[in-house]
């Protein structure tokens, strides 16, 4: 049976779309019947299985997905078990000769890929993958000694050299049915969602799938890209594209991104780009540093004397450490499932530097709690504050809480959202409700260690002690 007669396999990873999709449109090309495929295989994942708020994401991305290739007279085929045995079978099951595929650049997935497309060529088949994830595959952008880069800004000026701005590939029009169907799952076989529905924030602030990213890109950038250069730091106002989930789901293609951004101009649209481009950095150097999630990238690090502070680490989950830029942006994230990326910034820094505990407790819970949890950012983002990656800041470097918060929230608008029982403070006390006369607390309806917590640490302390722990690792 040749190529083009068989079905053709076109194997959904994460790349949960049909614009711009490299592998879907080979398979349409090949005018042969199209299987949709989606495979729950806990191996591409390695350690790192699906976090809560990631399930509850891709229950309703696959859904999504899964009406728009009916759309097309299509459906995805839904499996569960080890990738390399469901399409094998599906292969032998349908005579498909041909399986397509976008690339992923984690290490576990890797391994999975170099597996399945080995068994794959030794029944037969013909096995193509596609970069879609990102601009370029991490070999793709070197230094001048052909080494991976470990400097973002010379990274992105060579990313920016190669050009970002390749053709967008369009939706298909319609995809060939086969003749008869494979058998599927229901997606809600997969027990993606919650059995207590906790995620009632989260649904009521996030639209999974295409439409959706397509609908946040379009409103960024009508409504918000101009003000992004000046405004990405405020968490009090709405000026960030809210497009990592979409992007680490494949829902839209940082391709589709950058050309969507080609008709405006100014500062904003360059830094924007900047921000996706440490995305891309991001998934270089996991592809070039797998362990780049488990062990820190500069090896001073290894002997770092992290504590093992677990009344602190669970105030810092809460939203109770008593810093209030630090528990709104807890709660945020607890309640939708996202935090604003420079309250991301303070908030892993009290747990780091304030509190000395280690980076990867943090990764851990951003892991279970954010609807973007993405491997090589939340890895590179921890790192970066910690220290001890890439490009990192200095440790030495340590956020203050109450000044971030007067800067970047100077209305406490942000505070008083996310931690009411303060709403009534005046701004002159928001960020620092310890230092609030006490008439000014029973006015407010503040009751330190009641209905608010003390702060859990002293800053001035805090900065001290880890400055003390810094010097231990240069000894």
């Amino acid at each position: 049976m040749s190529c083009a007669q068989a079905p053709v396999i076109v194997w959904f990873r994460r790349d949960l779309r049909l614009r711009d999709n490299a592998a879907l449109t080979r398979a349409v090309e090949m005018r042969a019947p199209v299987l949709p495929v989606y495979i729950a295989d806990e191996s591409e994942e390695g350690e790192w299985r699906l976090g809560a708020a990631s399930r509850w994401w891709l229950h309703h991305s696959l859904e999504e997905l899964d009406r728009d290739l009916r759309e097309l007279g299509s459906c995805l085929i839904v499996r569960r078990g080890a990738a390399r045995t469901v399409l094998h079978e599906l292969q032998r099951q349908t005579g498909a000769q041909c399986v397509f595929y976008q690339r992923r650049y984690e290490a576990a997935a890797q391994k999975n890929e170099r597996c399945v497309a080995d068994d794959l060529r030794a029944a037969g088949a013909e096995v193509v993958a596609f970069t879609g994830a990102t601009f370029f595959c991490p070999q793709q952008v070197q230094n001048g000694s052909g080494k991976p880069y470990q400097v973002f800004t010379p990274f992105w000026k060579a990313c920016l050299k190669l050009g970002l701005h390749a053709g967008v590939l369009p939706k298909p029009e319609r995809l060939l049915a086969p003749e008869k169907w494979p058998a599927s799952l229901k997606i809600n076989a997969l027990c993606l969602l919650p059995k207590t529905d906790w995620a009632q924030g989260i649904s009521a602030n996030w639209q999974p799938g295409e439409a959706g990213a397509q609908r946040e890109l379009e409103h960024f950038l009508r409504a918000a890209v101009g003000g992004y250069n000046a405004g990405r730091d405020r968490p009090d106002q709405a000026l960030t594209s809210r497009l990592s989930p979409h992007l680490h789901f494949g829902e839209i293609s940082p391709r589709q991104v950058a050309a969507a951004t080609q008709t405006y101009s100014g500062e904003g649209v360059a830094s924007f780009l900047r921000e996706v481009g440490w995305r891309e950095f991001a998934h270089h150097l996991l592809y070039h540093f797998p362990h780049l999630d488990c062990r820190p990238l500069r090896p001073a690090f290894e002997k770092f004397p992290w504590i093992e502070d677990e009344m602190g680490l669970a105030a810092w989950q809460r939203g109770q450490t008593g810093y209030p830029l630090v528990d709104a942006g807890m709660r945020q994230l607890w309640q939708t499932g996202w935090m604003h990326n420079r309250v991301r910034m303070v908030a892993a820094s009290f747990l780091v530097k304030d509190l000395l505990v280690d980076w990867r407790c943090g990764a851990e819970w951003f892991w279970d709690t954010l609807v973007d949890a993405d491997l090589a950012n939340n890895s590179l983002g921890w790192q970066w504050v910690a220290g001890c990656g890439a490009d990192a800041a200095p440790f030495f470097r340590i956020f203050n809480p109450v000044t971030q918060g007067e800067k970047f929230d100077p209305e406490g608008a942000y505070v008083r959202r996310w931690v009411p029982e303060l709403a009534s403070l005046p701004v002159r006390w928001l960020h620092a409700p310890w230092r609030a006369p006490a008439q000014v607390l029973r006015a407010a309806h503040v009751r330190l260690g009641d209905n608010y917590p003390e702060p859990i640490i002293d800053h001035a302390f805090a900065r001290d002690r880890a400055l003390s722990a810094l010097a231990t690792t240069k000894s």
